[in-house]
């Protein structure tokens, strides 16, 4: 959002990707091999429509993957994570835009450890922002890149932070969604991540806040207890589990073992009303027996989770788990994937169910599905009504009276307008 609102204030308009282009800026993520191949992918379909166009890649893979990236014919520059932000300043003038003899390459091997700011672009909008206030990790999880690509933990200057929140809110945002990766770690001039929320929850035009996902071993009691009391930030959390046995939690290097994410749960659902659950969930990884996999599974069927998104470990070049013994063979990853995706709608369905016959505070968003429009509710239920009852970006209150494969269904609810922040409004 920040690279495109910029964009458009120098003059370029956004298109569609797959529509014919003069620029194509690609913003990479490399947590996987199959990230990086979908780049080399949007690159050449961009390259076929688009012969001339001037290509600039930046992100994780332009990071982590410089030499590779500088060898593609096409790619014009490669742009590592220290100077994401300065993409703008560093193309040619929109009327001299050409392809360069071979890539031009801006790239540090390590990234500066200060915190930081940031530039933003408050645009206009009705429903939800990303506000960045962190990046990098010192964690060193043995399966994971992102340190590599990211660098050490820092935080965003809070008042920075607050001031776009404010810009957002006042522009028309109804939500913004707290994004880095390790969020739990926010740290800046003394001042924690409890602090920064205290700090955003002030602003009067902010209706809803956040968290994205969160580390299990940063998650607090107070944090807990802090999310309950509010009435702007949402009941909702992500806490990536990766995997419910303790042998392999260990070899990941994982900072925290199954009693105690298991406790953290717990306290979560009996603290915070109407608690919409996720997580992320690792198989294949080395030395995944089958009788670690139905751990997992266990796990998974057993805690109250919303849903849970399932990953096959990708081997990443640097990392400690690529000399790690027990390789697991893709098909027998991609079985475990499909089984535990299985139990994952099992569990949404579950969740859409106990809404039944609920009010719901809705925010709507953009675009329509079959006369249909679908918003979130502050637990990340999705609910979807006739698009005649639900403006985008308005909030609405939902009589949930049904469901299909992914969502809730339901009717606004005229006369619940006045619960809207009140305890039925999940």
């Amino acid at each position: 959002m920040v690279l495109t609102s910029r964009l458009r204030r120098d003059g370029y308009e956004v298109v569609d990707f797959g529509h014919p282009v003069d620029l194509l800026i690609i913003n990479t993520c490399s947590v996987t091999e199959d990230a990086e191949r979908t780049c080399r992918y949007a690159i050449r379909k961009t390259l076929r429509h688009s012969p001339h166009a001037f290509v600039a890649v930046t992100g994780c893979y332009a990071q982590t993957g410089v030499r590779e990236l500088a060898a593609i014919p096409g790619i014009d520059l490669v742009i590592g994570n220290q100077y994401k932000w300065d993409v703008p300043n560093l193309l040619p003038p929109p009327d001299t835009l050409k392809k360069l003899p071979k890539a031009r390459v801006l790239h540090t091997k390590t990234l500066g450890r200060e915190d930081f700011i940031m530039p933003f672009y408050g645009e206009p909008s009705t429903t939800r922002a990303l506000v960045k206030i962190q990046d990098g990790c010192n964690v060193m999880c043995s399966f994971c890149i992102i340190p590599f690509a990211r660098g050490h933990e820092r935080s965003r200057v809070l008042e920075d932070v607050y001031q776009e929140a404010e810009i957002l809110a006042k522009g028309g945002f109804r939500e913004i969604v707290l994004t880095g990766v390790n969020l739990g770690q926010y740290s800046h001039d003394g001042r924690d991540f409890l602090q920064l929320i205290d700090r955003l929850e002030s602003i009067p035009q902010l209706e809803r806040i956040r968290i994205s996902s969160i580390e299990p071993a940063t998650i607090t009691k107070a944090l807990i207890d802090r999310i309950a009391a509010s009435t702007k930030v949402c009941p909702y959390l992500h806490v990536p589990l990766q995997s419910g046995d303790d042998s392999i939690l260990s070899a990941m290097n994982r900072p925290y073992r199954l009693k105690e994410f298991t406790a953290l749960v717990e306290y979560a659902c009996s603290t915070i009303p109407g608690l919409g659950l996720g997580t992320d969930l690792m198989v294949g990884f080395p030395g995944e027996s089958e009788a670690a996999f139905l751990n997992t599974y266990h796990v998974a069927e057993t805690l109250p989770f919303s849903y849970f998104h399932v990953f096959p470990y990708s081997s990443r070049p640097g990392t400690a788990a690529v000399k790690l013994p027990g390789q697991v063979s893709p098909v027998v990853s991609s079985e475990r994937v499909r089984a535990l995706t299985a139990l994952s709608n099992r569990k949404r369905a579950q969740f859409v169910q106990h809404h039944i016959g609920r009010t719901v505070s809705v925010l709507f968003e953009s675009g329509e599905r079959d006369g249909f429009r679908v918003g979130t509710a502050p637990n990340f239920l999705h609910v979807a009504v006739p698009s005649v009852q639900a403006p985008e970006g308005e909030v609405r209150p939902v009589l949930v009276s049904g469901t299909s494969d992914r969502w809730a269904v339901g009717q606004t609810n005229p006369e619940s307008e006045m619960i809207l922040s009140g305890e039925s409004t999940l």
